[in-house]
This record gives C-alpha cells, sequence and structure tokens, in this order.
C-alpha cells in the first residue's frame, strides 16, 4: 500500500447491522422440505416436541460483521459503523470483534434496547434464519481527518433507515475520495434504486447474486448483458453479479468476465456467509490492487472455504492462503470474457 494509505487508521470501514445467530442443528429425520407455487418450505412436525442435534451461539455475525471480519483477517485495517442494544449481548458482540482486529470506535450502544439475536433452523447444508431486526437511533459519526477510511463497505441494514442513507450520501459527496462498495440487503433492494439513487451513483463496486440484480435493475433474468448494462447505467463502475453454482459475472464497463466457482474440497457443511465471503474478498482483492480477473480469482476461493464451517467466519481465510489455494487451483480456474 502507498505511504498514505498506511497513514490511515481505517483502510475499508463496514456499514451494516451486527446481530447473534443461534444455530440450531435439525436431524436429517426430524425435518423436510417440499416445493409447491410459493416457493420451497422447511418443515417440522406441528404442534409436537421436536428433538434437534445441537445449538451452538455465534456473537458478531451478520453482512456488516462478517464482511469486516474478512476485511481484518485480509489484512486490511477494518473498522465497522454500528449499532448494538447496551445488554450483555451487545458487550459480546463488541468483544467478539475486537477480539478479530475490527476497529469499534464506531459502534453506538443504544440505551435501554436489545440487541439483534436471530435463529438459524440448520437442516442439511443449507439454513433458515428466523430473523427480528431492533428499532435503533441511527446516526451518523463525525470523523477526524486521519479516521476518513479510503473504502467504505455498506451493506445490510434495518427498514427504518432511509434518512441515515441520505446522510451516508452527504457524506460520500463531502469526501469524494472515498470510494464505495455496496452489497445491499433485503430492505436496501425493496427501497428500490430511486430512491437510493444517489447511494447507487456513488457507487465505486455493487456486488448482487442474480434475482437480486433483476429485483434493482429491471432487467432481464436471462440476459446478463441487459442486467450489467441496467445496473451500470444507474451508476456503478464495476458490477459483480454471483449465480450460485454457476459462478460470478463482472463488468468494468469495458471488459466483461465469467468466473466458475472455486472445486469444494469437502461438500459443504453449513452454507451460512458465503456471500458475505465472496463480496468482501473480491472489495479487498480489488483495495490491495488486484485487477478485476484476479479479484475474481480470490473470492470464490473464501466462499468455498467458509461453507466448510459453522456459521461465516470460522473459514475465512488470510491472503496467504488464498494464494496457497491459488497454486493448486486447476487450469480452467480463470475468468473468461462472455
Amino acid at each position: 500500500m502507498s505511504e498514505d494509505k498506511n497513514k490511515r487508521a481505517i483502510d475499508v470501514l463496514v456499514i451494516g447491522d451486527v446481530l447473534i445467530d443461534a444455530f440450531i442443528k435439525l436431524f436429517d429425520d426430524k425435518a423436510w422440505t417440499f416445493e409447491n407455487e410459493h416457493g420451497k418450505w422447511l418443515a417440522v412436525p406441528f404442534g409436537q416436541k421436536v428433538p434437534f442435534d445441537y445449538a451452538k451461539v455465534l456473537n458478531a455475525v451478520g453482512n456488516a460483521a462478517n464482511a469486516s471480519v474478512s476485511f481484518a483477517k485480509l489484512g486490511l485495517k477494518s473498522g465497522i459503523i454500528s449499532n448494538v442494544g447496551s445488554d450483555h449481548y451487545g458487550r459480546e458482540i463488541i468483544a467478539e470483534l475486537e477480539k478479530d482486529k475490527v476497529d469499534c470506535r464506531f459502534v453506538h450502544i443504544n440505551p435501554g434496547k436489545l440487541s439483534n439475536y436471530h435463529y438459524v433452523l440448520w437442516y442439511k447444508d443449507e439454513r433458515t434464519i428466523l430473523i427480528k431486526h431492533e428499532s435503533y437511533d441511527y446516526h451518523w459519526p463525525r470523523f477526524r481527518k486521519v479516521d476518513i477510511p479510503e473504502w467504505v463497505y455498506f451493506t445490510s441494514i434495518a427498514q427504518n433507515t432511509l434518512e441515515y442513507h441520505d446522510q451516508i450520501a452527504d457524506w460520500l459527496e463531502e469526501n469524494s475520495e472515498v470510494k464505495l462498495a455496496f452489497q445491499p440487503g433485503t430492505f436496501q433492494i425493496e427501497a428500490g434504486k430511486d430512491r437510493l439513487k444517489k447511494i447507487y451513483a456513488r457507487t465505486e463496486v455493487l456486488i448482487l447474486n442474480r434475482e437480486e440484480a433483476v429485483q434493482v435493475s429491471g432487467g432481464d433474468y436471462h440476459n446478463l448483458h441487459d442486467l450489467l448494462d441496467k445496473l451500470h447505467d444507474i451508476g456503478p463502475k464495476i458490477v459483480v453479479i454471483t449465480d450460485g453454482h454457476d459462478g460470478a459475472y463482472a463488468s468494468d464497463g469495458n471488459t466483461r468476465l465469467k468466473m466458475p466457482i472455486f472445486p469444494d474440497i469437502a461438500p459443504p457443511y453449513e452454507r451460512t456467509g458465503a456471500g458475505d465471503a465472496f463480496t468482501s474478498t473480491f472489495i479487498a482483492a480489488i483495495i490491495k490492487g488486484n485487477n478485476l480477473e484476479g479479484a475474481l480469482q480470490w473470492a470464490p476461493i473464501n466462499s468455498m472455504n467458509v461453507v466448510q464451517k459453522i456459521g461465516a467466519q470460522e473459514g475465512l481465510l488470510s491472503e496467504h492462503q488464498i494464494n496457497e489455494f491459488l497454486k493448486k487451483a486447476p487450469d480452467w480456474y480463470k475468468p473468461s470474457t462472455f
């Protein structure tokens, strides 16, 4: 990194909600799935006591926490702007993030509020998450010059935050040197591109899955070029669309690349956090000076390794570990134009 970058207190500042996840591992023979015209469903016996295998509680998770820890493990000075309650769970969230070398000075403790606590029903290698976002007093902090990061990474946040988005957009306008990576969550996608047009217009890198890309852009699901064109039209310089087992597609406005997934070292154990690992690793690679091709090769490796562990953080890799996987990668593991 340049001398100017090394003077910064934070390389990348993550914005978003944090929470605690309680994983409940269901027995394979005590639950099942089925599909109908409304989608795919998880089913358990109704009105009965249903045995489960075990439970595991993970502190300091969610899109923002996962990304901030990923950045720190990849050697960046990582910080987070978030909210917790004044309960003991809030203290545990902050302690866990600080243990993982995430700067938590900008985590706001909300007096009299509870911290976000979600339940994850883990069935086979998939999960169904029961969520409840607490209502917090979101406000944008003041920064010393040394605390202004090179990058901001904005991700999933609660519904009552539209004015907060406007504050962030105004701050980005005042600090034009700061680059924005945007991984919108459910509420941000539902708010629509017009309501968040200042955020999209300011975005350096936008990363969505294919279904989300259709929701945001209104483009044709079956036409990747149409989706990429429409997403570029709302502002982002680099657009990445992930597509599950089919890999990922990326465009910088000139070059368009398709990247396959990295081959699993073992069958996936639990899929939480694969998307966060991909997105944060792609951004970290760009921050560290990689081009589009290099970032596309880094990201699927971290995503692959995360699904080998419980939760979104235990399987996160360092830069050295990613490079070791790259050395052993098959010849076909590289991006191609499309």
